[in-house]
């Protein structure tokens, strides 16, 4: 059933000002919409609930028994209605967001601590997923927006970049290349290579630098986390080529990011949201803190 707010608002205001004319004007309507206003509330319960003669107006019984659940209805609402407007101001809410592996580990923690002290009653969710992952989650509406690498453009997507991510060669520091200040592709061809996976995003974009560069790979070892390249790194295990906001500051204390050079690559990270979609509060706060 519809709920009649009219109708109720007009039943309360008769009940409290005593006749059509002042409960018309409390409500700052003609007294034939008042009228109108609660004989379509009656219609629609199918009862009576104000009796009206030529000189006094009255609630009926089951209309004086309606009044209190009516006047909380009303209250109920308008608290409701000003929950909502606040929490608009206030940019207060929960917020879900996808977000490619690499960022979610080094990138996003720092902005979601800032977001967290700006907005203390705010709950973020955040889905790392692989690359292919993420535009799916947003176009499911399970996450607000998301972050992406930039690739393919999608027509139900809007892809607004935020940061370019330089690939770098990360070694143990007793590698041999370990002292080099930039390490071009084909410097790599001698040395036991970690490799990106073929799910992940910037397994592409690695094999067309080498392709460009006729690289000859000597891959040692497959991952498909750029956390678990770093780790077999750690161990002396080769050297892997990531993403520079992989690296995770002071966690692998002996590892080294050298660029990569001849020539450098980069990868443009973006906000991916909905096209004409409108974000919460909440999650507009933490996308302009992102873009900022």
């Amino acid at each position: 059933m519809k709920l009649d707010t009219l109708g109720v608002q007009a039943l309360i205001a008769i009940a409290d000002q005593g006749t059509f004319l002042r409960a018309a004007g409390a409500l700052h309507i003609t007294q034939t919409a008042l009228t109108r206003r609660l004989q379509n509330l009656e219609a629609a319960l199918g009862v009576k609930l104000v009796e009206r003669t030529t000189r006094s107006v009255a609630l009926t019984r089951i209309g004086l028994d309606f009044l209190p659940r009516a006047r909380r209805l009303i209250a109920d609402l308008g608290a409701a209605l000003t929950e909502i407007r606040e929490t608009g101001k206030s940019m207060r809410g929960d917020v879900t967001i996808a977000c490619i592996q690499t960022v979610s580990v080094n990138h996003l923690p720092g902005i979601v601590q800032r977001c967290a002290a700006i907005h203390p009653e705010n709950r973020i969710r955040i889905l790392d997923s692989p690359s292919g992952e993420v535009s799916a989650t947003v176009l499911r509406r399970e996450a607000e927006f998301g972050i992406n690498m930039q690739g393919p453009g999608h027509p139900e997507l809007t892809a607004v970049p935020f940061l370019k991510d330089r690939f770098v060669v990360v070694c143990r520091d007793d590698h041999p290349l370990a002292s080099r200040k930039s390490v071009s592709w084909k410097q790599l061809e001698p040395h036991p290579m970690i490799l990106a996976g073929h799910e992940t995003g910037t397994r592409p974009l690695i094999e067309l630098a080498l392709r460009r560069r006729n690289v000859k790979w000597r891959p040692y070892y497959e991952v498909q986390r750029s956390s678990t390249a770093l780790g077999m790194v750690a161990k002396g295990l080769g050297a892997t080529i990531v993403p520079g906001i992989a690296m995770e500051k002071d966690a692998y204390p002996r590892l080294r990011a050298i660029p990569l050079v001849d020539p450098a690559v980069s990868r443009s990270l973006v906000l991916l949201s909905r096209v004409n979609a409108h974000l919460s509060p909440a999650a507009q706060a933490l996308y302009d803190l992102i873009r900022r």
